[in-house]
This record gives structure tokens, sequence and C-alpha cells, in this order.
């Protein structure tokens, strides 16, 4: 990117560069490289390390508490800190829940809500999926039933990443079945701790605990809780996919693990007795995979200049999150390849550059499914752009 970047853009990169290495405590770096899943406190560490720098939103406009950074900025600030093992700040709070609330959201939950988003100090998980409601949301059978003083919330919600930890969820209820199924849904904001909700935790293939199936047993929530109007919630719920699906291209983890396992494939002697990285079959799957990430790393570019200018991504995020969920998969599977049975030593028995690539490998066999399944998603491209039916 650097032939893209003004001489301005290069000093912001420098100026983050620095700010970014004095800021992060190394042990973060560190569980950063050896895991995927981090725990509640080290994103919150992380987040309010940045808040204190008016960088714990960094998306997100001025008036919101966002530095009111350029796309080309905000794409420097997220490779850098990628680029330095920087842990994640909480997506579905930073990313998710936060825009979609200061676009639609009332002047009180943009009060009460949005500090707690930019300083880590509440976390939020998304009550988007159910057991028949996947992809297609439309299908969503949690109902909200309108009672004296708010509603009542009764269903459930599956594949809750982070419920187990959340302080809050922004929670998709059907409220009306007269209508068609995308006329009848409203957002809500849902205390987690409300009496009516249980989390059972589902752990995943690689043997942790990050997503969560959520009960709803008549959970009570008062009438601001309600973001927006009703049925309306469909509308919100595109716009805060829109935001996941580009955020779900991950193009800044990618090409930091991609260089990774690179540097370490330069390095690895394989059966043949020479580097990984010298072995043809390897080499040009190195290639590809280099290509497309440049490919990958223009177009969210684009998508975040768009956004900048008033203009929502619509096919465009279904394409970022289709390219970037296969790259995240075809690393991984690299790695497999490159470290063979090394992969899976264990980082305490001196796993090193190895560490941790099995636990990615596996966990992110989900990356295609989850945000919209990649199908799905070239349904919504075929339909868009070219007039499929």
């Amino acid at each position: 990117m650097d032939a893209f970047l003004t001489p301005e853009e290069r000093s912001f990169r420098r100026e983050i560069r620095d700010a970014v290495a004095a800021m992060l405590p190394p042990e973060l770096a560190q569980k950063t490289r050896e895991g995927i899943h981090h725990s509640r406190q080290d994103m919150a560490r992380w987040n309010a390390l940045l808040d204190a720098r008016g960088w714990g939103a960094h998306h997100w406009p001025q008036d919101h508490g966002g530095p009111g950074w350029t796309p080309v900025q905000r794409f420097i600030f997220e490779a850098e800190c990628a680029a330095a093992d920087a842990p994640p700040t909480s997506v579905f709070g930073v990313y998710l829940v936060g825009p979609t609330i200061y676009s639609f959201g009332s002047e009180e939950q943009k009060r009460r809500y949005l500090p707690g988003i930019r300083s880590g100090a509440e976390f939020w998980c998304q009550g988007y999926s159910e057991p028949e409601a996947g992809s297609d949301l439309a299908a969503v059978r949690t109902t909200a039933r309108k009672v004296e003083g708010g509603w009542r919330i009764a269903g459930q919600k599956a594949w809750t990443t982070e419920a187990h930890f959340a302080d809050l969820m922004i929670c998709l209820t059907r409220t009306n079945t007269a209508v068609k199924s995308q006329a009848g849904l409203s957002l809500f904001v849902l205390d987690m701790q409300a009496p009516g909700v249980t989390i059972t935790p589902v752990i995943t293939i690689d043997g942790a605990h990050s997503v969560n199936s959520v009960f709803l047993d008549d959970v009570f929530v008062p009438d601001e809780a309600l973001i927006g109007e009703v049925d309306k919630g469909w509308t919100y719920a595109k716009f805060l996919l829109n935001h996941e699906r580009t955020n779900n291209a991950q193009v800044h983890r990618s090409r930091r693990e991609f260089e990774r396992l690179k540097a370490a494939a330069a390095l690895c002697i394989g059966e043949s007795g020479r580097p990984a990285l010298d072995e043809p079959g390897l080499r040009r799957r190195f290639a590809i995979v280099e290509q497309k990430l440049g490919g990958l790393e223009v177009t969210v570019l684009r998508v975040l200049i768009d956004q900048t200018q008033g203009r929502e991504p619509g096919p465009e995020a279904s394409i970022v999150k289709i390219i970037g969920s296969q790259l995240q998969q075809a690393i991984t599977e690299l790695a497999m390849d490159v470290f063979g049975a090394a992969a899976v030593v264990a980082p305490e028995a001196g796993g090193g550059e190895t560490a941790g690539w099995t636990e990615r490998h596996l966990f992110r066999r989900v990356v295609t499914i989850y945000a919209g399944a990649n199908e799905i998603q070239k349904t919504i491209v075929a339909r868009s752009t070219l007039g499929l039916r």
C-alpha cells in the first residue's frame, strides 16, 4: 500500500506505529501470537489504553467520540495494530453496535451506551442467529410482546459469540406476524443479567468456549430499550450486518498472519531438505494468497471510502466477506502443510512459531459460515450486481 500513501499518510503511519509499540503490553502481543481467543480482561485492557488516546473507537466520527480519521488513516491504524500483534477490541460493541446506535438510536441511548463501548467498560453480544434462522434472518422466531411499560422477549439465540462475558445484547425479535417476514422485526437492547436469560456454553471444534446458546424466557425490557421504530428492525439489522461483513474480511490480521507464516516457511526445512518456501507447490500457493490479499486490501479501502462519503456498502460487503474468509482458511491450511505434525505441539512444550496454528485452523472452519454463509453472500452478489434470480 506504500505506493498509494501521501507523505502525510506515511508520517501518520510512523506516528501510529511508534505509539502502538509504546502502548502495547508485551504479554498481550504474545497472547495474540499464540491463540485466537482472547479474554474479556485482555480485550478491555487494550481498549482502555486506546481510549486514553482517543482511539477507543477509531472509525467513529468525532461527533460520537471518535478521532474523525479519514478512511486511509483508519486503514493504517488497523494495519499497524495487527502488525504489532495487538489484541482485538470488542468487535460487537465497537464495530457493530456502536455505529447502529449512533445511526438509529435515541439521544438517551447514545448517552447511555456509547461511552462504555468506547472505553471497553461494557461488552456486547449480537442476538441474531437462531436454531432455524442463521443466514436467513427473516426467519427469526424470537418474539417481543408489548406489555405495560415495555416488552416481553421469548425465544432462543444460537452461536452467540461472547455472550458468556457480555453485559448487553443487541437482540433481533419478531414484533409483528401479520406482515411479511422482513417487515415485522424490531431491534432491542437486552441486559444479559435480566431475569429469564440463560446462557449455555457451546464448545467449538478447537476445544474453546467462545460461542453460546442463549435462552430468553419472557425477559422484560423497558420501552426505551427499543432501537429506532417498531417493525423497522430489518433495516437496522442489514446496516449492522454490512458493517459485520466488512469487518469480518479481517484483512489486516490475515496480512500479519501471512507474513509471519511466510517468514517461518523460509526457515522451516521440509522433507526434501530445503526450506518449505522453496518447495514449488507451496511457493505457488503463497504467491496466490499474497496476490489475493493485495486485492482484498484495496477493496476494503474502497468500501471505507464509500462509507465516509455516505454510501453504505451493498454487495461489496458480501464480496469482501467471501474473499476474506476464504483467505483466512487458505492461510491456516498453508500453515498445516508447512509445519506438519509440529503444528500440534503445545506452546508450553516449545511450539515457538508453530504455536496456535492448529487452533486457528480448526476454528476458522466457521468463518465461511458466520455473518451470513458464503453461499448466501454469493446469491446476494449475483442478484444485486448481475441481476440473476
